[in-house]
């Protein structure tokens, strides 16, 4: 695990979080590198989830909400974990995710009795803290979906079943943290809301999206055989959920919950009906009945992912010689750029010209990156640690040529190719 926060740091893809005055524990920012990565996995996901479906459709929800919406969807009187101190050290722990409960893991030192603890961030609304209203930064993004499902049905032609995704920011105070950007304070989620018909087959349409959401493994890079679906339960579900299955994977510190799928039935829409005394019934015009959808809830962690994708792409190869390379095999849906193009020497304008003249070409379709740092054995090895896919030399041959060389990352198997060429030579390999 430290190799993989070593590289992180060292190649742009997460550093911590006000470094410069110490940091602040659990959380973290992403870089040039991290930043793409996450997009391109959010944007990966928004495809498959969101546009290849014609059921679904998207919001983009407030971080702030009424803070009734908490109060009715119950999580101000049960989101609450268990918290318990060391008597010696006094560090602070969630004894359910302890191995052994008796005893701090840190010193061995004894623990006081348990208490409640709110998982959700306080805020104030208003310029006089002791007269402001008191809200929450949310804890999940699900709820803005329920409060504004009536008016996505009214502005679009969307019918049951049906659902609404979304990607953002949640917050939790969380108790228990660690292990990189696994857990942390601020964190990203993607998550739908899936309607249906109160009399539906939800365990047929529960097991249909287990499926869909272990094919998007496939997109994004991940190892099939590295997940395990948990069945949760009834004594550890969440309060609101009739079933509820953790996808967990194994991760570099053992096996932990990436994704989940629950099945919410009409728990929150009644609630929030009952709440706000707005209709929230849904009026079917084939049957003519009026009825509170229940609801299927797919839900995936931004920044576990990223983790999960970078943990599956992180190998390290002996090479001839004894050199060690460290590659990160990445997806190309997902790798923050698809090719890198060099010059093979910096300090000779022709090559420099003709290296600009294939990068301007090629960056018109693909995620591309001019590199001309260091000798050509140093930038190899910078593409293989940021995943990199493929790397394009022009070279003194090119000039006369008019082909370049294209070496591949997990082989590094290189070749020449015309540069008239290249476009339908990336074609096919993206």
């Amino acid at each position: 695990m430290q190799k993989i926060v070593s590289l992180c740091k060292r190649r742009g893809f997460v550093f911590q979080n006000s470094e410069i005055y110490g940091g602040l524990a659990n959380s973290y920012d992403y870089g040039p590198m991290g930043v793409e990565l996450k997009n391109n996995i959010k944007n990966a996901w928004w495809k498959y989830f969101i546009h290849d479906r014609e059921d679904m459709t998207g919001i983009d929800g407030g971080i702030i909400l009424n803070p009734k919406v908490w109060e009715a969807s119950g999580h101000v009187k049960n989101f609450k974990d268990p918290l318990v101190e060391c008597k010696n050290c006094h560090h602070r722990f969630r004894p359910d995710k302890l191995k052994d409960s008796s005893k701090c893991p840190d010193c061995g030192g004894k623990f006081t009795k348990a208490k409640m603890f709110s998982g959700m961030f306080k805020t104030v609304i208003g310029p006089i803290e002791e007269e402001g209203l008191v809200a929450y930064l949310r804890p999940e993004t699900a709820q803005a979906i329920f409060t504004d499902y009536k008016n996505v049905l009214s502005s679009s032609n969307m019918k049951i079943p049906f659902g609404i995704g979304q990607a953002g920011k949640a917050f939790r105070n969380e108790i228990t943290t660690g292990n990189f950007i696994f857990r942390t304070y601020e964190f990203e989620q993607m998550e739908i809301e899936y309607f249906i018909e109160p009399k539906a087959d939800w365990n047929k349409i529960f097991e249909n999206w287990v499926k869909y959401m272990h094919d998007f493994m496939d997109i994004i890079g991940l190892n099939r055989k590295k997940m395990y679906d948990h069945e949760i339960s009834e004594a550890d579900r969440a309060f609101y959920s009739k079933r509820t299955i953790d996808m967990e994977y194994d991760f570099p510190f053992g096996q932990d919950e990436l994704w989940a799928v629950a099945y919410r039935t009409d728990y929150d829409l009644s609630n929030h009906q009952w709440a706000s005394r707005e209709n929230l019934e849904y009026f079917d015009d084939k049957s003519g009945m009026r009825y509170i959808p229940h609801v299927i809830e797919p839900t995936f962690g931004v920044d576990r992912t990223v983790l999960a994708v970078l943990s599956e792409a992180y190998e390290e190869e002996k090479l001839k010689g004894g050199e060690t390379r460290i590659v990160l095999k990445l997806s190309s849906k997902v790798a923050p750029y698809k090719i890198a193009v060099f010059p093979l020497l910096k300090n000779r304008p022709e090559l420099v010209k003709k290296a600009r003249e294939v990068y301007k070409e090629l960056k018109k379709d693909y995620r591309c990156e001019f590199d001309d740092n260091g000798n050509i054995g140093k930038r190899y090895r910078r593409q293989d640690e940021i995943g990199t896919p493929y790397c394009v030399t022009v070279d003194f041959d090119t000039l006369k040529d008019k082909a370049v060389t294209v070496r591949d990352r997990d082989s590094m198997k290189q070749e020449r190719v015309k540069i008239a060429k290249l476009a339908g030579y990336f074609n096919k390999k993206f």
